[in-house]
């Protein structure tokens, strides 16, 4: 039984594994519908149980394709269904029962404790569909998705990330240590990425560039990633913060900066913090990376399921 909690606990060689597969998974499924079953239903008969506390789309449909396209099934509960240590029930003793009516267990939280706390009482595998702290199934699948359109390996490229710094820039840095890439960031000094990751990085010999200077962390670079400047459950002074982040926004002018074929990828939902010049462009594999994500799940379950090959 393995989880998928945060990328930094993961091997590089598992992570290339996870891609590897994915790849392969990708290209069988060229002439099956999207119901269809992969060849030998490598999870029949295993249930995977989903829960969210914040809002999804792209990782709830994710995961739900990927769980059924490998033969398997899956149950979405909302977070008002089960006591997650309230209610009289502790934690524990809610992912025992998780862990008697199902094979794996999918959590998006608002909370990095209540993750970690599942993993040590569950006896199957936890995922992270999304914590305060990280939103590694993102990260891997922008990764994949990098390679598929350059074919290249990640860590010949120049990655750069513009923007505020969240739970999806740390699981990049964590990325940049684990498939070593150059990756610059550019954002305000007063939203600097969290000094926790930036040390883990430094530790394993990575060093992170980050400017204040959008230009500078931008130029040459051959992949731009941003994500949405204000998150739906941001408890911030949003007209303090868009201020603060308005010379960050992506626009044709800042992107010309980059590389000429440079890609340009968002996780979604976008704000005002890309010029939809940008966002529409040539430049741009927005959809492509959205519906990576199935493929990418898909390997990331049978890692979890001990059925990587």
């Amino acid at each position: 039984m393995k989880h998928f909690i945060h990328l930094k606990d993961i091997s590089s060689t598992d992570l290339r594994k996870i891609l590897t597969d994915a790849k392969k998974r990708k290209s069988l499924r060229k002439k099956l519908n999207t119901l269809d079953v992969d060849k030998n239903s490598p999870l029949r008969g295993k249930l995977l149980i989903q829960m969210f506390e914040k809002s999804s789309l792209r990782t709830r449909l994710s995961f739900n394709l990927a769980i059924k396209q490998l033969g398997g099934g899956t149950i979405t509960l909302r977070s008002n269904e089960l006591h997650l240590g309230q209610g009289g029930e502790s934690l524990e003793d809610t992912a025992k029962i998780l862990s008697t009516y199902g094979d794996g267990f999918m959590l998006r939280t608002d909370d990095d404790k209540k993750i970690d706390n599942f993993a040590k009482f569950s006896n199957i595998p936890v995922i992270n569909g999304l914590s305060p702290s990280s939103h590694p199934t993102q990260i891997l699948s922008d990764i994949f998705t990098v390679e598929e359109l350059t074919k290249k390996n990640i860590s010949k490229l120049n990655i750069c990330w513009i923007g505020d710094s969240n739970n999806v820039l740390n699981s990049l840095i964590a990325a940049s240590v684990k498939f070593k890439f150059n990756l610059n960031i550019g954002c305000p000094n007063n939203y600097l990425p969290n000094k926790a990751i930036l040390n883990w990085a430094k530790k394993h010999n990575k060093f992170i560039k980050v400017n204040s200077d959008p230009k500078i962390s931008i130029k040459d670079a051959d992949v731009v990633f941003s994500d949405k400047v204000i998150s739906l459950n941001d408890k911030v002074n949003v007209k303090k913060k868009l201020k603060d982040f308005k010379k960050y926004k992506i626009t044709s002018s800042l992107f010309k900066y980059a590389k000429k074929k440079c890609i340009f990828l968002h996780c979604l939902p976008r704000g005002n913090e890309v010029d939809n010049k940008v966002f529409q462009s040539k430049n741009s594999h927005v959809w492509l990376q959205a519906l990576n994500r199935v493929h990418v799940q898909k390997s990331i379950l049978l890692f979890c399921f001990g059925k990587l090959r």
